[in-house]
C-alpha cells in the first residue's frame, strides 16, 4: 500500500495529515481509493471538493471525528440520497464503545488507538477484504469497544467474540504496555499489532471457519477444535515449548491453531503494509545491496521438494517474501547504528512460511480486482 503523497503545492503530505504543513490546504483521505487529497470548500456547506489535477473532482464531507480527539482525517463519500450520508466515516463507526472522554489520559488514549486503527483498516480495505460496521450489518459486520478496567471490576481483556474487538485503552498507554511487554517477554508490542492481531480472529471466521479453506488451514496449523481455555491455561503457566521459533512467528502463537492464525496473520499485514510503504518512498527489498539466499518454490511444500507447479499467487508471494527478507535485514542495521531495537525482532522458519503463504492465498481468494472476482484459487489438498 502506497502513503507517499503529494499535496497539489509540490509538498510532501502524509496519511495522517489532516492540513498541508506547506500551504495550509486541508486534507483528506479517500479510504476507497487509497488517497490523501488535497481539499477545496464548496458553495454548500460542510461539503469540499478534492484539489487533484488531471482528474475528474469529488465531493465530500469530513469526517465529524476531525475535531475531537480521534482527529479523524477521513473523507465521507455523498450518499444516496445525499441527506443520508452519515457524519462518522467508515473507519470511525467501526468504534461501538468509548471509554469516558472527561477523563483526560483517555481521550488521548482514544486518540492513539483511533490512529493505529485507521492505519489497520486502511490497509484491509486495500487489500479489499470486507469491512462492514456491525451496526449495519449484525451478522457479519466488525465493532470495536474500547474499554478501560474499573476498580473493584474484572479487567478488561483484549480480544475478539463474534465480530466485536474489546481493546483495553490502557494499551494505548506507553508505559503500560513497555511493561507488559517486559514482563510477557515479548518482542514487539504496539497498539497496531494488537488490532492486526485480533483482526485475525475476526477475519479467521469469516473467510475460513465452515468454508473450503478450514481443511487447509488445519493441515498447516492444526486442529482449532483442541480445548482453546485449556491450551491458553498451559501457555500462560509454563510458557512456550523452547523449539516454538523453528514452527511459529512468535512464543504466543504456539499456544493454539487460533492464535496461531491471528499471530501470522498480523504479521502478514505487518509485511504487506510495511512493504507497500518502502515502495512508495522508493525504497525496494530487491535494490538492497545483500548477499543472502532466497526462499525457493520448495519452502511452499512441507516435504521441502517443491515439486508442485507454481500459480501466480505462489510467485507473487515468494517475490515479496524475498523482498521483505532484504529490506528488514537493512533496516535493522540502520537501527542499530541509531543504538535501538531492531525494526523486524524476527527469524521466519519454513513452517511459519507456509502459514504465511496460507493467509496470502486465502486474502487473494477473497479478493476481487478490477471490480470483479478472479478465478478462484483451489485450497491446496490437506497434507497428511
Amino acid at each position: 500500500m502506497n502513503r507517499a503523497f503529494t499535496c497539489i503545492c509540490g509538498q510532501p503530505i502524509f496519511f495522517r495529515n489532516s492540513v498541508c504543513l506547506g500551504c495550509g490546504r486541508a486534507l483528506g483521505y479517500d479510504a476507497a481509493r487509497g488517497k490523501l487529497l488535497p481539499l477545496e470548500p464548496t458553495d454548500e456547506p460542510g461539503w469540499w471538493r478534492s484539489s487533484e489535477t488531471g482528474t475528474r473532482q469529488r465531493t465530500y464531507q469530513r469526517c465529524e471525528n476531525l475535531s475531537s480527539p480521534a482527529a479523524c482525517n477521513w473523507l465521507i463519500p455523498p450518499a444516496k440520497p445525499r441527506e443520508h450520508t452519515p457524519s462518522l466515516c467508515l473507519c470511525c463507526r467501526l468504534t461501538r464503545t468509548l471509554p469516558d472522554l472527561d477523563v483526560p489520559e483517555h481521550a488521548g488514549w482514544w486518540h492513539r488507538i483511533e490512529q493505529a486503527k485507521r492505519r489497520m483498516v486502511s490497509s484491509l480495505l486495500a487489500l479489499r477484504l470486507p469491512i462492514v460496521p456491525r451496526g449495519e450489518d449484525p451478522q457479519r459486520g466488525l465493532a470495536f469497544d474500547i474499554l478501560v478496567s474499573q476498580p473493584g471490576m474484572p479487567p478488561v481483556v483484549t480480544g475478539h467474540a463474534g465480530g466485536v474487538i474489546t481493546l483495553d485503552a490502557a494499551e494505548a498507554d506507553d508505559a503500560t504496555r513497555e511493561h507488559r511487554r517486559t514482563s510477557l517477554r515479548e518482542p514487539y508490542r504496539t497498539l497496531l499489532g494488537h488490532l492486526r492481531h485480533e483482526s485475525g480472529h475476526y477475519f479467521w471466521q469469516r473467510l475460513v471457519d465452515g468454508k473450503e479453506w478450514l481443511e487447509p488451514f488445519r493441515a498447516v496449523f492444526g486442529d482449532e477444535r483442541t480445548d482453546y481455555a485449556l491450551a491458553l491455561q498451559n501457555h500462560y503457566n509454563h510458557g512456550a515449548a523452547a523449539d516454538w521459533s523453528s514452527r511459529h512467528v512468535t512464543a504466543y502463537a504456539s499456544c493454539h491453531p487460533w492464535e496461531d492464525w491471528a499471530e501470522t496473520w498480523a504479521h502478514y499485514l505487518h509485511m504487506r503494509d510495511t512493504l507497500g510503504t518502502a515502495r512508495g518512498f522508493g525504497i525496494r527489498g530487491d535494490r538492497v545491496e545483500l548477499a543472502c539466499e532466497p526462499f525457493g518454490p520448495d519452502v511452499l511444500s512441507e516435504d521441502g521438494n517443491g515439486n508442485g507447479a507454481l500459480d501466480a499467487t505462489d510467485e507473487q508471494f515468494l517475490l515479496w517474501l524475498n523482498h521483505w527478507l532484504h529490506l528488514t535485514v537493512a533496516l535493522n542495521e540502520i537501527s542499530r547504528s541509531m543504538g535501538v531495537a531492531d525494526f523486524y525482532p524476527f527469524v521466519l522458519s519454513r513452517p511459519a512460511v507456509r502459514k504465511l503463504h496460507l493467509v496470502h492465498r486465502v486474502i487473494a481468494h477473497h479478493t476481487p480486482r478490477g471490480g470483479r472476482r478472479r478465478r478462484p484459487l483451489t485450497p491446496p489438498p490437506p497434507q497428511s
